[in-house]
Formats: C-alpha cells, structure tokens, sequence
C-alpha cells in the first residue's frame, strides 16, 4: 500500500520535470511511523488550498461555507488516548469498536491541553529524547491519540471525487474509514487530502485518525515551541467534479518600470472518468470594484487519467499593485464548463508585485555597489515579527478570530512583514496577509535544532543523504500550497537545522520551481554567507554590528531572520539597531523574535488564572523553563510595554531636529509608496505639558523624501521649574485596513535647549533640635520627624504636621538591585553582580553624623558596601519639612564574578559579534544606583513628570515621551509571564505620591531620575528569593533529575508566575540616579550596550529633594 517516493521527481507547471537525487527505499517490515522514507501513503500531491463552488456568486465571497461542495467536521468527536500505542485495543480503528475508554475531545485543540497526555515544552532539544538523540530511533512507549466520528456525505455529491483534507494533525497520523486503512502522513503543519470514493459507502461512515505523538517526522519538528500533539488545524470534506482542476500557477508581476501588470495563468486539469472530458476553461480577473479587466476562454479535451495544462497570459496596463502599504488584490474566477454547464467556479487572490535583489548605484565603504532586495523597484525595509501558532486556549490551533486580531495589533504598531517560524500556517493566515498588507517570510517544516550542526554523520540531519526524502517533501509541501499567495515574499528552508547536502538540493529544487512563478528570494540562516541562501538572514546581530555590516557592504541583502529577543522585559537597543538599518541600504530590516508569549492559561488552587510554561506539567519533565515566553504580546496579545519601542523604530515618519533653538526640524517620508500628504501632521510647543502652540499641515513628501518645517519657538523664556517641548504627531486622516481615522502613526518629542530656573523650596518653620538615643539620630521639632538608625541603616521615620509618611518603619535606604528579568538570568547577572544585591541589605553604617547647619539639620551617613566602595547620604532637613538628599556613590575596581558560559550560549545559533559582548560582560556594573522606601498602602495615586505612559528604561525609552502622567501603583505593575523587574520609568523630573484626595510627598529630582512606584517590593519580583518555587530544572537526564540546588542558586530562574504575585499593604518607591538598560540582543549572554550600563568604576553624584503636601 505504501506509496513509493523513491525517485522523488516532481512535476512542475506541467512543463518540466526536476529530479532529485535517489534515496533509500523504504522498509517494508517497518511499521510507517518509524520509517525514515515514509513520509505519506496514498495522500494527494500537494496543490494550491482552494474551494470549488457552484457558481460566481458563491466564488465571490471566497467563504469555504458558502460552497455546497464542502463539508467542515471540526466539533466534538469521540477520542481514546493510551501513553503507549503498546496498550492500544486491538478494535480501536474498526468502525464499531469497543466503547470502553473512549471520551470526548473538541477538533481542532491539542490533545495535552484538553487534559490528555502530558505538555512539554523545550527549545533546542528533542522531548523524547533531550541529549544524545539517536534518529530514527523513537521511544517505545510513544503516545497515541485515537479520533472518531460519524460522517455522512451528501446525495448530490454522488458521481464527484470527494476528499478528505486535515490541515494539520501531529506527528504520524493514519487514516481510516470504516474500519479500513485509507493512508498517512507526518509532516504536521502542511494539509494532507485523500481522495476517499474508494472507502466511503451511501449513508453514515466512521472516519478514524489514528495519531502517534512521535514519528520519524518529529527529528525534523524540533521547533522552539510547545511539543503537543493531535488535530491542530480543520478537518473537513469537499467535492469535485470528476472532470475538474486540479491545481493553477498565478504569475502576476511587473513589467520593468513597474506600471503594467504581467499576468499568466497555467491551469491543471484532470480527469477521473473513463470516457474523455471536453472542457471548456476560462478565467475572468476581477478588480477591487468587481469590474472585469481581463477573461479569456478555452477549450481542452483532457484525456481518462491523463493532465492537461492549459496557459493563459495577458497584459494589464497602468495595474493597481500589491505592497504592504497599499495591498491592491485582484480577483481571478477560473470556470470550468462541460457541455455547456457550469460544473466548477474557483476564486483566488491576485496582487501584482515584483520581488528581485539587484544592486544600485550607492557604493559601501569596500567601493562595490550595495545589493538590495527591491518590491516593485523600491528598496523595501523590512519591520518584522516571527510568529508561532499560539492559542492560551487551545494550544496550537488559532482560530480566525485570534488571527485578525494579531494582525491588527501589527499594522497598528508600523508592523509590515511576519516570518512563520518554523513552519507554514493555515491557508486562512496567507489570505488574510494578502488582504491586510503582510508580507510573508514562508517556512518549510523543518527544524532539528537538537542534533545541532555538526557535519559529519550522526550530526545535522541536513547533511545526511538518508534524510534528503522528508527534508524534499516538507519543501514541496509548502511550494505548492502557498505559491499563488500575493503576500508570498520569500522562501525559506527551515530552521536551525544545519546545512549541508540536503539544504543544497532543497534550494535548488525551490529556485527551479519558482523560476516561472514569481521567481521569489528562498533564504536560510544556518547557510550563514554560503551560496544557498540569497540574503543574509543572520541571527540577534547587536547594533555595532549592522552599522559595520552597512557601512562595509555585503554581496547580498541583510535581514536578520531573528533578533531583539523579546523575552520577558526585554527590547533594548531596538532603537539603536534601527539608526544602522535606516542608513544603510543593504540592511533592509529584521524580524523580532517573537510575536506572542507561548503562556497557556491554567488556573491555581485558589482559582487564579497564571501563564503555564516548561515544567508545569507532569514531573520531572524535560524542560527550558518560561523560555517560551518571548512575545511582544503576551497570551492574551496585551501588548508588553516594549511595544511603544517597536511602534517608534518602525515608524514610516520620521522626525529631526536641524536648529531646534531656532525651530527648524526636518520630516522624513519613509514610505516607499505612499505620498505623506495622505496624512495629518500636527506640531505642538509645549511648556512642560501645557500646549502654548499647535499647527496642523499637510505635508506633499514624495516616498523617501524630506522636507524642512519650521516651528514657531519664539518668545519662549527661562521659567521656574520650566522645559520647553516641541512635539510631533503624523495620524491619519481616512481610515485604512485595520488602522481607524485618527490613529497616530508616527511621534516624536525633542526638548528645546531652554534650561529652566531653578525650584526654590519653603523652608522656615519650628526650630528644629538634634538628639541622638543610642542608634536613632533623630532631627524634631513641633512639625517634623525625621529618624535615621544607625544599626539597620534605615530612615526609619519622616514625619510631618503628624502624619509619618514611612510604612512600619521601611523608610529611605541604599538600593542597587533589581529584580532580574529574564536577559540578566541569560548573561548570569544575578551570580555575577550578587554583590549588588548584598550591598542592598544587612548595611554597615561606617559614620553617622546629625548636625545643625544654621536653621537645618544635617544628617550625613556613609555606608561601607560589600562592594568595598562607600555610598555617602546627606540629608539637609528644613524646619518646613523640606528635605534635601545628596548622594555619593564612590569607585570600586572590583571585578565581577566568575561565572561560566552557560550552555545555552554555547549551543545558541551563531551571533554576529557576540564575543565582545561576552567580554564586555565580565567587568562588574551596578544593576542601579538609587534608594528605596516604602509609603502606606493608601498612597498609591502616582502622577509624574517624566517618560511614560509605558513603563521605560533607559535602552527603550524612545518611544514614550516626557509628560504629565496620572497613575496608580497597582496599576503600573506589568505581569511578565516569570516575575521580574518592571514599572520604571526614566527621564523623571518630579514625582508625587499621595492618598486620593489626600496628603503625599512629592520628590523633586535635581537633574532626572527613574523611579518604580508598585504595590510590591523587589524582592516579590526577584525569583531567587520565591523559596517556595522550585528552580526550572531541565530533567534532560538523571545526573540533572536529581535537582542539586547548588548549581541551580542565582543561576536558574525559579518557576514562578503571576499568580505568585499579590499586592502587598505598601506601596514600594525605588529612586534611582540610573537603573541598567533591560538589554534585548539575546536571552542567553548579551548584556545591554556599554551606554545603558553604570560602571562600578566611576564615582557618582546624585539627588533629590522630598515636598510634603
């Protein structure tokens, strides 16, 4: 029954045959799931994903729904599961098997997360066997998931072919009907149709998929994401006419200066009747108002079980043409007639563009001509996201609703292209890509990231001849499903992977089959420079990199496939890696790694909701922990605070300041195609956030060009506590796809160089006195309080006209820690600078003096850190109540300490440039340099002066602009899949703290500050100290299955999660002189730039000044 793919050639467009070198046959004592060279039995060549209707009015809605010929069977189906298909009972695929042990399953949804089977998630590893794999071996007790219904086929299908089409079921999945064996298939994200007639009988059948968890199929899906199992995709039936089409190729490019449309259309005809059909075969092309630009008929007489192809082209003058900014779609019917009747009508997307790398006139700095990559003649950037199918629900399964919903929130944040990492995705994506404007980086399935690159045998799969047959099938696959799709813009060969011989042939064989297609770019990171990969699809390059990269030139264009890990608080530097790519042409974007946290929703014991992750589930299971979590979304796709960066550096105006003392800024039309006039641009001054002038205007900027304005800033005097702020906001005026009227696409702020007059503060009242009492030094008098003890370090009390401000005593002290975020645990900052963290704690108060000055009291005390070095605190206390902070942090010289090079840097997939960081890493840094305290719970209304809304740091901050922000402390907590560090806000000028309505303190910064104001303390965030949790251990052996905590402390993260999380009764302030960037490069050794680090090296001088109300 097997079929025999041996010879592996393919037919393409009917016109010429590619042939592929020969592989192994297959074993026939073999059971399929564990043969390499089976990767399918009686499934159908792969084709375009299309529907056959009845008619043109049921074509022109394009809903699968609306044709008679098709029938959709997700829903409830009955389902057995057994932890080994060793246990299965021998009837369990007949059509009336035994009833026991079956149970209910909602189709498509994976079957782990409907509470069979176990979920685990790992990264570079297999999970059924994480080291030392030994392909093709599987093991012994692999799952199994048995799925049946009923089905019934409609009467008028009579005397039609009917197939069976699963979109996507995981790993090796057999097919039954009525007991029978119908075929099977293992390449998991590509549809498998069987053409059924042969099995079915009038009235009910009993359709079976019988699903092993692990197939040979598996060594080539070891993506970095969840491993789950079962139906993930639709399951449906349709019908064709015996005499029908069989599969089509849409050319439809551009001429060479870009105006007029090349259309060719190649349709495939078959015939499954015994007696040859005369066809008649035509095709309309429909523009967006339906009107008919083009048609052409034919007739073809296609002979019992022979194709027939027949070819239609046309020249379309002045074509509206597909891009993201404008994506014009066209609509081609193609008709099939017999005698004279309609028998099918079949609709399709068309979208005229032309993708070509070319070199232009611009020379690098090596003097050759810089090669690009060119959409319709225009240097595209590319401002990109990866994508994995994720659903917190259902798994893997993402319904359409969840898909819109992505992509609104993508073209909302300047969002153009999405690479499918690492695997095509349902036809209904691709549709949608090409009606919203997404260009399309396509993926073949294939990763086998943990057998890692070694060439040499029992390395790479990708340089194993033995395994050229699935990496081939998987390749087609996706060719021949999403070759018609306009947003269609790249190939690529799969993922971490290797390279090697079956990487070459696979590239060969794209490039041949697109040729007379649309003759698309087929890329593949781990070809790195070698000749099978037509860019450079590098992964997390730092910003030093790209500007060498663009400044030196390359022999192909340059888009890192992945990088600006987004992992937890993350995204740094974005920004700085755009400058480079703007400036250079033969850097044409990236892709962030990734879209959305793989969290899945689980609730606690006490009912609380949480993001689950690796190790959650089941015990001692192989995992990499909250690794999966990397989105700029969380589950939910609330968007991370980092969004606000991605929107900014992505956005399609750009702003700058010429002359700002004198007004003069320059705007910049980033577009490619689209004149900016389309756009309102409104320009604002501001005095502090008070709005003194605005103008709107309507600027004509030719794509990538520029124009001056100038901005009235005259008049504009030194005030007290004043900054002067020129604004800029680019929205649109008519509504776009998925964008409303009214949407700010573009902002930037710049600060006019106009230095405000410095505050004077009240400072009379009650004589104040100095006592001291063993260790409290306290200055009082009738209306203040202020208390500093010397043994703990602690200002213990400030108080003032009778209310203390301090909650239980948790008054002003060092602090130079945070909680690490998920990069620190990657570059092991939480062993390295351990010392921070002891600095912040158990202090050693070397000298404490409390002295009047005059009508003040001055509190001085110096604290020896474990660092060596002292941080001195001076506190001027006014007899108003005022109180003047002035901070000291002094050098130390001493090193950072020693850690190893994790393993997941060592097995991370190569880095451009990642050795300096690495070096860079072992010079000791301070995570921040400030103080902390703690205020009682009721004064958790927070209004600031200073960067915001979002949350910002000091490398992702440009994209939130200085003002006037109203908050609360519960509210400016952001829930990261792990806890960790977050609320800060950078460039702070004042802050208040206060009860609604009530008292607080306001704290005046000298220059600008950063500050954290939330419902917790640090030490809630910091999972180190979350004693409770067990460590996220690997488990990928025994020796790491026995869970020795010492190599695991301020090493590992803790598995913990937001339900871990609960506001405290006080609302914790940190005031930092400057908190550490996040960092973003990587996840797993990079540390942020050299700029968004605080050297312990260097002395610093900061403060502040508190207000009481």
């Amino acid at each position: 029954m097997k079929k025999d793919f041996s010879n592996l050639c393919f037919s393409l467009a009917g016109l010429a045959t590619i042939a592929v070198p020969q592989t192994v046959q297959a074993d026939e004592s073999l059971p399929y799931w564990k043969d390499i060279q089976v990767v399918s039995v009686n499934r159908e060549e792969p084709r375009s994903a299309f529907m056959t209707y009845a008619n043109k009015t049921q074509a022109l809605t394009g809903d699968y729904e609306k044709s008679p010929y098709y029938q959709l069977l997700n829903g409830t189906w009955k389902f057995y599961y057994t932890d080994s298909y060793k246990q299965l009972p021998a009837d369990v695929t007949e059509a009336s098997p035994s009833e026991q042990g079956w149970q209910n399953i909602t189709v498509p949804g994976n079957w782990e997360v409907q509470g069979f089977g176990t979920a685990i998630y790992t990264n570079h590893g297999y999970e059924f066997q994480p080291l030392n794999p030994q392909p093709p071996q599987l093991p012994e007790n692999t799952p199994v998931g048995v799925y049946r219904r009923t089905i019934t086929v409609p009467e008028d299908w009579n005397g039609r072919d009917i197939y069976l089409h699963i979109a996507g079921a995981k790993s090796g999945c057999y097919v039954y009907l009525n007991g029978k064996e119908v075929g099977y298939n293992e390449d998991s994200k590509n549809p498998a149709e069987y053409l059924v007639n042969d099995w079915l009988k009038p009235g009910e059948n009993v359709l079976t998929l019988k699903i092993f968890r692990w197939s040979t199929g598996s060594y080539l899906e070891c993506q970095d994401f969840w491993r789950l199992s079962g139906i993930e995709r639709d399951v449906f039936l349709y019908s064709q006419p015996k005499a029908s089409v069989q599969d089509f190729r849409i050319t439809s490019t551009l001429d060479d200066a870009y105006k007029d449309g090349i259309f060719r259309l190649a349709i495939d005809l078959k015939n499954h009747r015994t007696a040859t059909a005369n066809l008649e075969v035509s095709y309309e092309l429909l523009d967006a108002d339906g009107k008919t630009v083009a048609t052409e008929e034919k007739k073809v007489n296609v002979q019992s079980n022979k194709p027939a192809t027949v070819t239609f082209d046309k020249t379309l003058p002045a074509v509206k043409t597909w891009t993201s900014e404008a994506p014009n779609l066209y609509k081609v019917l193609m008709t099939v007639r017999e005698n004279g009747q309609v028998s099918e009508v079949i609709p399709y997307h068309v979208g005229f563009r032309r993708i070509e790398i070319k070199q232009i006139d611009q020379k690098s700095a090596n003097g050759n001509n810089y090669t690009v990559l060119m959409v319709n003649g225009q240097p595209i950037k590319l401002k990109g996201v990866n994508i994995h199918e994720h659903n917190p629900l259902t798994g893997h399964y993402v319904n359409e609703e969840l898909m819109r919903k992505d992509f609104e929130l993508m073209k909302r944040n300047n969002l153009n292209t999405v690479r499918l990492c690492h695997y095509p995705q349902d036809r209904r994506f691709y549709e949608l890509c090409d009606e919203y404007g997404l260009y399309v980086y396509d993926e073949a399935n294939i990763e086998s990231h943990g057998m890692y690159y070694d060439l040499r045998k029992g390395g790479t799969l990708g340089n194993n001849p033995e395994w050229l047959k699935p990496h081939m099938y998987r390749t087609q696959n996706m060719f021949e499903r999403n070759k018609n799709y306009p947003c269609l813009t790249f190939w690529s060969l799969g993922n971490e992977a290797g390279n090697g011989y079956n990487f070459y042939q696979t590239y060969l064989w794209l490039k041949q089959a697109d040729k007379d297609v649309m003759n698309r770019p087929v890329n593949y990171e781990r070809a790195q420079w070698e000749w099978n990969s037509d860019m450079y699809v590098p992964q997390y390059p730092d910003a030093s990199w790209l500007e060498k990269i663009g400044r030196i030139g390359s022999d192909r264009p340059v888009a890192p496939s992945e990088y600006a890990h987004a992992m937890g608080n993350s995204t740094g530097s974005l920004w700085d890696q755009w400058k480079a790519i703007y400036k250079y042409p033969n850097l044409q974007g990236g892709y962030i790694w990734d879209w959305v946290d793989q969290g899945i929703q689980v609730k606690d014991e006490n009912g609380r909701e949480y993001w689950a992750y690796g190790g959650d589930f089941g015990t001692n299971m192989p995992s990499d922990g909250n690794f999966c979590c990397n989105g700029i979304v969380s589950a939910d796709r609330t968007p991370h605070p980092a969004m606000s960066e991605v929107k900014y550096a992505h956005q399609n105006v750009g702003f700058e300041a010429i002359d700002a003392a004198t007004g003069k800024f320059r705007v910049t039309n980033r577009f490619y195609f689209t004149n900016l006039k389309k756009y309102m641009i409104t320009y604002t001054v501001k005095e502090n956030n008070k709005v003194i002038r605005t103008h709107k205007v309507s600027l004509d900027i030719e794509p990538q060009g520029s124009q001056e304005v100038n901005v009235n800033v005259d008049g504009l005097k030194p005030k007290t506590g004043t900054e002067y702020f020129v604004e800029f906001s680019a929205t649109t005026v008519e509504p776009e796809i998925l964008i409303p009227a009214g949407w700010e696409i573009a902002h930037d702020q710049f600060r006019l160089p106009i230095d405000p007059q410095p505050r004077t503060f009240a400072e009379g009242g009650p004589k104040l006195q100095c006592t001291t009492e063993g260790n409290l030094l306290t200055a009082h008098s009738s209306r203040v309080n202020f208390t500093f003890d010397k043994s703990s370090g602690l200002v213990t009390s400030y108080k003032v006209k009778g209310t203390e401000y301090f909650n239980e005593g948790f008054g002003i002290q060092p602090n130079f820690w945070r909680a690490p975020n998920d990069n620190d645990y990657g570059s092991q900052e939480p062993k390295r600078l351990q010392i921070w963290k002891e600095s912040s704690r158990n202090f050693k108060v070397v000298d404490a003096t409390l002295t009047m000055d005059g009508e003040d009291a001055v509190l001085k005390a110096s604290y020896l850190l474990a660092a060596g070095n002292l941080y001195i605190a001076t506190y001027r206390i006014h007899p108003s109540g005022v109180v003047k902070a002035d901070y000291t942090f002094t050098s130390t010289e001493m090193a950072a300490a020693e850690t190893e090079v994790s393993e997941a840097t060592r097995l991370a997939t190569f880095t451009p440039g990642n050795e300096a960081l690495r070096k860079e890493s072992s010079k000791l840094v301070v995570p921040r340099i400030g103080v902390r305290f703690r205020l009682p719970a009721n004064m958790n209304q927070v209004t600031y002066f200073g960067r915001g809304p979002e949350e910002n740091y000091i490398d992702r901050n440009n994209g939130t602009l200085v003002g006037l922000y109203k908050n609360t402390a519960d509210a400016m907590y952001f829930p990261y899949v792990r806890p960790q560090e977050n609320g800060h806000h950078t460039d702070t000028r004042w802050l208040t703290l206060s009860r609604k309505g009530g008292k607080g303190l306001t704290i005046y910064a000298d220059k600008t500050i950063g500050f954290n104001a939330l419902r917790n303390s640090v030490e809630d965030f910091d999972g180190e100290e979350a004693t409770h949790r067990d460590y996220q251990w690997q488990n990928r052996n025994e020796e790491e299955r026995k869970h020795d905590v010492a190599t695991a402390r301020n090493i590992k993260p803790r598995q913990t999660h937001i339900n871990d999380i609960t506001p405290r009764n006080f609302v914790e302030v940190c005031i930092d002189m400057k908190q550490m960037g996040v960092g973003g490069y990587d996840s797993w050794g990079a540390i942020p730039d050299p700029q968004y680090l605080i050297p312990a090296n260097q002395e610093y001088k900061w403060g502040f000044t508190i207000v009481p109300q």
